[in-house]
């Protein structure tokens, strides 16, 4: 009785103050909020780089690695400044989108940046493919109604997840290859190409069929996500690698060879004379080497999301929304990693309220879309990084994951071969003008 009477004084006299601290917070969430969102966000100026390769691509696979590393280089960490100020975001200022996009049989790259990355942009991909065609153009999902699910159009929207742990690595464009990479120099034609599976469903759609897939990327470090340390470890406890002892004192060793009654000099005995990974299995070296392999290259947080839209007024194959988990089948293995649909945040509804949920959901997706947003909000309302990222309504498994510069480019890359007439292709090789050109 008189605990509870000295909390009722305490609260009496110092209700101001706990009320403060409650506004406070509040005050603060909303105008981080506000600022980020309302002021930063809708201040940049987005484009969108329609990208049109050539019909023949002879570039390695590893042309566009290298594109996604030097693109690495737009991680930036605001000021107090900038942050509280102008409202850049304190971990992730910064990302961009890989799409490919089919409409009515057309089949489209684009990449959306900022403007000021423009030239920076336009500069790396001419330096690695000097025969692709690089424009700013309209963004597609802007002549589509914003109001979709309606009377006229109809949509089927899935995001996607990892089957494990991302630090477990999926196949990558190596894995492809006939032969080594360096042997196919001459004979680039006989390539295994998974992309050939997206663009042939893509180019066979109809005139009211719209199929859009977009992978949003944001470079990261290791304090932002632990991929790094995370990955080492797990690679030093697969390899059954010896945990690293911090060196002792003079006065503790002292003790520990009285009480064991060893000499200094005295070595201990090893278990065996056969070091840990020449014991491992050739399944177990394999993920090994790809998770070391994976932590050694610079990584992304990213985000994969597709939309099937189709009018309602014509008949249409519905099964077309599942072209984006067989191309990104091919990227699975049973042993390391792969990447699945998240079965939560589709929009199919199976329980209460299934149409208004539906209507709801469908109406999200397209929001998330246009936006470039992951489903799977990787901010709060302060704007801070939450890992893994989870959805902010139902806690369905994250749909932002880590991939790596390689992992990227195996998903999103040119096709070394434009067969099909539906992909946006350059028709002209540009040449520059001959050199015994009068100049006057």
């Amino acid at each position: 009785m008189e605990i509870s009477f000295i909390i009722l004084q305490i609260l009496k006299s110092w209700w101001w103050f706990f009320l403060s601290v409650i506004l406070w917070f509040l005050a603060k969430s909303l105008y981080l909020w506000w600022i980020r969102w309302e002021v930063w966000y809708k201040k940049n100026k987005w484009i969108l780089l329609e990208i049109k390769p050539p019909e023949e691509n002879l570039k390695p696979f590893s042309a566009m690695e290298d594109i996604f590393t030097l693109f690495w280089s737009f991680y930036d960490v605001p000021v107090l400044k900038q942050a509280w100020c102008e409202g850049e975001f304190p971990h992730f200022p910064f990302w961009f989108t890989c799409e490919i996009v089919g409409i009515g049989g057309k089949v489209h790259f684009y990449m959306r940046i900022l403007e000021e990355w423009k030239s920076s942009v336009e500069s790396t991909i001419y330096s690695h493919y000097p025969d692709v065609e690089i424009s700013v153009v309209e963004d597609y999902t802007k002549k589509v109604p914003q109001n979709i699910p309606n009377e006229k159009w109809n949509l089927y929207g899935e995001d996607f997840t990892l089957l494990k742990d991302d630090i477990y690595p999926i196949m990558t464009y190596s894995m492809f290859f006939e032969k080594p990479e360096e042997e196919k120099r001459v004979m680039e034609e006989k390539r295994i190409d998974p992309l050939n599976s997206l663009l042939e469903g893509l180019s066979q759609l109809q005139l009211g069929e719209q199929f859009w897939f977009q992978i949003g990327v944001i470079p990261i470090l290791d304090k932002d996500i632990p991929i790094f340390s995370r990955g080492k470890a797990l690679a030093n406890k697969l390899a059954k690698r010896p945990e690293t002892k911090k060196p002792k004192g003079i006065l503790q060793e002292t003790a520990e060879i009285l009480i064991s009654g060893k000499t200094a000099e005295e070595p201990e005995k090893e278990a065996g004379f056969i070091a840990p990974e020449l014991r491992l299995t050739p399944g177990e070296k394999e993920i090994l080497k790809g998770i070391e392999t994976k932590i050694s290259k610079y990584c992304f947080n990213c985000w994969i999301k597709i939309l099937y839209l189709c009018k309602t007024d014509e008949p249409f194959n519905w099964g077309n929304y599942k072209m984006g988990r067989t191309y990104l089948q091919h990227f699975a293995t049973s042993n390391m990693n792969g990447i699945r649909f998240a079965s939560e945040a589709r929009t199919k509804i199976h329980y209460w309220l299934r149409d208004r949920r539906l209507y709801l959901r469908k109406r999200r997706h397209l929001r998330y879309y246009v936006e470039r947003l992951p489903l799977s909000f990787p901010w709060n309302l302060e704007g801070r990084v939450i890992y893994p990222p989870f959805y902010p309504r139902s806690g369905i498994k994250r749909t932002a994951f880590v991939l790596n510069a390689e992992e990227l480019a195996s998903i999103f890359h040119f096709p070394p071969k434009v067969i099909l007439p539906g992909v946006s292709r350059v028709e002209v090789k540009k040449a520059g003008p001959p050199s015994g050109l009068p100049t006057e």
